[in-house]
């Protein structure tokens, strides 16, 4: 007998831990979560924009919490994992959503802000993400792991746009989500990553207001750009058991823009 799909989406009962979260799509990311029953707990470096932010879900009926951390420093991850098992129990799905960017030309670019950008945008997705399996999914022999990568890890970039290191990063994002998903899948935890086009947030404000929101649509198929809802059914699907058997897969949401230019 087949799941009815109501329940199969339902996150009743699930407690869910998203870096980055205080904003963005991060932020989009955690209201789907918890508008489909999970329970949420959000990380970032800033107390004001996380106590913005969990209000914002509580208004809607969400169980939210916040934690303050900066998600590149392991000491600050594992304090993380812990503060959000005692308070909410065991970490059901996690989002690995924090991340910066850095732009300059790969010449001159600097050592300390490639460091900076390989230290949150990956390396970090490893540690919260073992600290996470120990301490909670690997005992209990389940859960779902969501990478945010971006298409900018398909490929390259125009030469305006000089973000060597945070493409490099991305690409990592998207490999380093396949080997986990190999190695933990006989621990029932799936592994996927969301690949995002371009949408508006405070990472990409710059390169809209040079460009425009009309140039940037123009760049993709659909003819628009991201919104505040396009991420919510893949985030949905990778975290519910709707989405059980998918692992090492990542997901572009983009208008089509990486079908028009895949290589």
């Amino acid at each position: 007998m087949s799941t009815p799909i109501s329940q199969l989406l339902d996150l009743s009962g699930r407690t869910a831990l998203v870096t980055g979260g205080s904003r963005g799509l991060g932020l989009q990311i955690a209201e789907s979560l918890g508008e489909a029953g999970a329970r949420i707990m959000l990380s970032s470096r800033k107390a004001a924009d996380l106590e913005e932010a969990v209000a914002d879900l509580q208004a809607k009926g969400i169980d939210a919490r916040w934690v303050a951390a900066d998600a590149a420093k392991p000491e600050d991850a594992q304090r993380v994992v812990a503060d959000t098992m005692e308070r909410l129990g065991a970490i059901d799905i996690l989002v690995n959503n924090a991340g910066a960017t850095w732009g300059a030309p790969a010449e001159d670019h600097p050592l300390e802000a490639w460091d900076k950008v390989m230290n949150l945008n990956i390396r970090s997705l490893f540690v919260f993400s073992q600290l996470v399996a120990k301490a909670s999914m690997i005992p209990r022999r389940h859960g779902r792991i969501i990478n945010v990568a971006s298409i900018a890890g398909l490929g390259g970039n125009p030469s305006e746009m000089k973000t060597v290191a945070y493409n490099t990063s991305k690409g990592a994002v998207i490999n380093f989500t396949r080997a986990l998903a190999g190695e933990w899948g006989e621990y029932g935890i799936t592994v996927n990553a969301i690949a995002p086009g371009f949408f508006p947030s405070k990472m990409t404000r710059g390169l809209l207001e040079k460009l425009g929101t009309e140039a940037m649509a123009a760049k993709a198929p659909l003819r628009r750009i991201g919104d505040d809802d396009d991420l919510k059914g893949a985030a949905l699907l990778f975290a519910s058991a709707a989405g059980k058997h998918i692992t090492g897969q990542f997901l572009a949401v983009d208008g089509g823009v990486s079908a028009i230019h895949a290589g």
